[in-house]
């Protein structure tokens, strides 16, 4: 195997498991009681410190024409905001185990949509993938010994599915209008404060906003963990893009759901019935059904991606 090719293939291994082990860490991070608003608010201040620091260090400026500012609004609320807000609010009733073979349906919503806005032509195989998706969804709240108990279980199977919804929504945004106006990094910057601007008032009002000065316990630590993670992981992703190709890249759904449980086993020690194995082996099979087989790693072409990690 070329170098290139060794490198790309340990970036994507490394991608997914940043992100994978970001479910557990949700999981810990709302054990305590911490609220939806209050750590949106957290994850906005650690990213945009983050992201702020890269760009000085690069020298960019973050663009603030009207195009760009639309493209940061949609990120924010598309590809930050709403999916942390709908995974939080399911964290404390779901395994995170569950969450990680939920948050992987992104690709299976993004095929929906891009088949019903004309950007995908429909294929027996990929439609065949759709429902294997849909499959899992169904073994997981199967009230014939699905993989979850409690008759309110489907209701947070829902809600935690608005995630992956909200980025393939993003993702479909993206790909129809472009992202020109700013870089990938400039993007995630933008969107980052916005959603501090649009979150620190709401959390403050409601009283779920978490103080820094408070004593930090294991749900703290696992908030700004998995903020860092998640940056990171999201740098490596735009670098793979560009190195790589997006449809290489997009495999990386298999790893996040993999590492997400087994690092839930690991971590949480979590348990998970013969439903939940049977709903994770359709997932594969649909995400491998709907997801365009991959091309070789290449490194001669730089590819521009979406935003929204």
């Amino acid at each position: 195997m070329r170098r290139e090719a060794v490198i790309a293939f340990a970036a994507l291994l490394l991608m997914g498991a940043l992100w994978g082990v970001t479910q557990p860490l949700t999981k810990i991070a709302v054990s305590t009681g911490h609220r939806p608003l209050g750590l949106a608010q957290w994850v906005a201040t650690i990213d945009a410190a983050i992201l702020t620091a890269v760009c000085v260090a690069t020298g960019r400026r973050l663009p603030l024409g009207r195009r760009a500012l639309g493209l940061y609004a949609v990120v924010a609320g598309l590809g930050m905001l709403l999916p942390q807000l709908a995974v939080y609010a399911a964290a404390p009733h779901l395994p995170a185990g569950v969450l990680a073979l939920i948050v992987s349906l992104t690709p299976i919503f993004a095929l929906s949509l891009a088949l019903a806005v004309g950007l995908e032509g429909v294929r027996p195989a990929r439609l065949l993938g759709l429902l294997l998706g849909a499959g899992a969804m169904a073994l997981l709240v199967a009230p014939w010994g699905g993989a979850l108990t409690g008759g309110a279980a489907w209701m947070f199977v829902l809600l935690a599915c608005v995630t992956p919804l909200s980025y393939a929504l993003e993702g479909t945004y993206v790909a129809a209008r472009g992202q020109g106006a700013a870089d990938p990094v400039q993007t995630l910057l933008g969107a980052s404060l916005l959603v501090l601007l649009a979150v620190s008032p709401l959390a403050l009002a409601a009283g779920h906003a978490i103080s820094p000065l408070a004593p930090w316990g294991p749900a703290e630590r696992a908030i700004v963990a998995s903020a860092c993670l998640s940056v990171g992981a999201y740098a490596l992703y735009v670098w793979l893009v560009r190195r790589a190709g997006s449809v290489f890249a997009a495999q990386v759904s298999y790893i996040v759901t993999g590492v997400g449980v087994a690092a839930s086993i690991a971590m949480l020690g979590e348990g998970y019935p013969g439903a939940f194995w049977a709903a994770l082996g359709l997932l594969f099979a649909g995400l491998f059904l709907v997801q365009p087989r991959p091309a070789a790693p290449r490194g001669d072409r730089p590819r521009a991606r979406e935003t929204g990690a």
